[in-house]
């Protein structure tokens, strides 16, 4: 019989990400997705992502030939990676390339994670991995890609939307919001608040608000949200009620409603119940308690509560939450 050996277990490997890039493709969703997964962060104290650029071709001309982007890897590093983002393209009227679609279709085909920002969705809507799921684009382009692609069921108001191992944002804005959600789901909502914070980038957005307002922003923008929220952060475990914030606002609750949806694209009730998840979330990673004393902490209320919510914004039970992130708290 073989003896087992007395070392420890090697580190785990690096979830690797590989960001596609297609002639014509925006810069700044490249810069976005190299900012979040590619730059090293050892303030963080934790392994981070593997990172690579990759094409079809050794260079790429970028968005109306900006720059060209030369010595990046070949679409093998897309068939190696744990989570692949495909190409976008400021005109989604052009087809992507046949070599790309067809690293997208060997991706999905193994299970690989899946992510497009802004017209990325056309992308994978061409590769015919998206017929039958959710998704989301950019707002201008949400006609001409319901027309193109009608077994896709579309969801033209939100920042982002997660459907399986797909995932895709609205705007070069909501790329922020969806890799911060990324990096929450892979390492916690401690470590995404910090990422966040290190882009002084506050509090990032979560997927269900809505990705444009229908109105002209105001040249002064109205902040009177910002004292009332965060009198609200410090009292999440208290009772309260929208009657309440919109009394602390000094309006009525109509009036806060509609702040609200112009400032936040959200419900009042929506989000507290999104700042007490969150909340939640940081206090399983601490270790902190119970579930019920976290409940009653986050002002979830009850375990049952906390369950509810916890596994329809994450996916997961309290349980599983923390035995995959009570330990990485950076």
């Amino acid at each position: 019989m073989a003896q087992e050996s007395s070392q420890p277990p090697g580190p785990a490997r690096p979830h690797r990400v590989a960001v596609i890039v297609d002639e014509g493709s925006n810069p700044f969703e490249l810069g976005v997705a190299t900012e979040l997964f590619g730059l090293r962060r050892p303030e963080l104290r934790r392994p981070w992502y593997e990172f690579t650029v990759c094409a079809a071709t050794r260079e790429v001309p970028m968005h109306i030939g900006m720059f060209t982007l030369s010595g990046v890897a070949d679409l093998t590093a897309a068939d190696e990676a744990d989570t692949v983002i495909v190409p976008n393209r400021p005109d989604p009227e052009v087809r992507p390339g046949g070599a790309v679609l067809e690293a997208v279709c060997r991706a999905s085909r193994r299970g690989a994670r899946l992510i497009s920002f802004c017209t990325g969705t056309f992308t994978l809507a061409e590769a015919g991995v998206l017929d039958g799921r959710r998704a989301t684009t950019h707002w201008r382009w949400a006609d001409l890609f319901a027309s193109r692609h009608p077994a896709v069921r579309l969801e033209p108001d939100v920042l982002f939307v997660e459907d399986g191992g797909i995932l895709t944002a609205a705007g070069s804005a909501a790329a922020l919001d969806l890799g911060l959600h990324v990096i929450g789901r892979d390492h916690g909502a401690e470590v995404a608040n910090a990422v966040s914070r290190r882009l002084v980038f506050a509090a990032h957005r979560d997927g269900g608000q809505r990705q444009f307002v229908e109105r002209p922003v105001p040249v002064t923008r109205d902040a009177s949200l910002a004292p009332v929220l965060e009198w609200a952060r410090e009292r999440l475990d208290e009772p309260l009620t929208v009657t309440g914030l919109a009394a602390r606002a000094a309006v009525s609750p109509a009036t806060l409603h509609r702040r609200f949806q112009a400032e936040l694209g959200t419900t009042p009730l929506a989000w507290l119940t999104g700042e007490r998840v969150a909340l939640a979330c940081r206090l399983i990673e601490r270790g902190q308690g119970a579930l019920g004393t976290v409940a009653r902490a986050s002002g979830l209320g009850t375990a049952a509560n906390l369950r509810a919510q916890l596994r329809r914004r994450t996916g997961l039970s309290p349980s599983a939450y923390r035995r995959q992130f009570s330990a990485r708290v950076p």
